[in-house]
């Protein structure tokens, strides 16, 4: 059984920084994608970042480029989202995501190609 359970989130007044982990268990593959996303109130899911869990590579979504940072614990199944200058937009339900994925390029911040999900955690950040 797949689990992905998200902890970190709280509230933040702008300018500040919060860490997001998510804990992966059972999940089989050995090459996978882990990505972050964030749904805020009345708003579509979207993708913020991903990683490769092949050769690290990571793509981040033009809004948080230069002030989110994706990284992996690969020895402990644990994905980390350092989110800093936080900004009140960022302010949404931050999920962890995972796919199967073979071969060269970049991971998809295509929500419909995640197999599994965890329940999320939220950040508030006020001005």
């Amino acid at each position: 059984q797949v689990q992905l359970v998200e902890s970190g989130g709280g509230s933040v007044q702008a300018g500040g920084s919060l860490r997001l982990s998510c804990a992966a268990s059972g999940y089989t593959s050995s090459s996978y994608c882990m990505a972050w996303f964030r749904q805020a109130p009345g708003k579509e899911r979207e993708g913020v970042a991903t990683i490769y869990r092949r050769d690290g590579n990571t793509y981040y979504a033009d809004s948080v480029k230069g002030r989110f940072t994706i990284s992996q614990d690969s020895a402990k199944n644990t994905l980390f989202l350092q989110m800093n200058s936080l900004k009140p937009e960022d302010t949404a339900m931050y999920y962890c995501a995972v796919y199967a994925r073979y071969g060269g390029g970049w991971c998809s911040l295509f929500e419909s190609a995640y197999e599994y999900w965890g329940q999320g955690t939220q950040v508030t950040v006020s001005s």
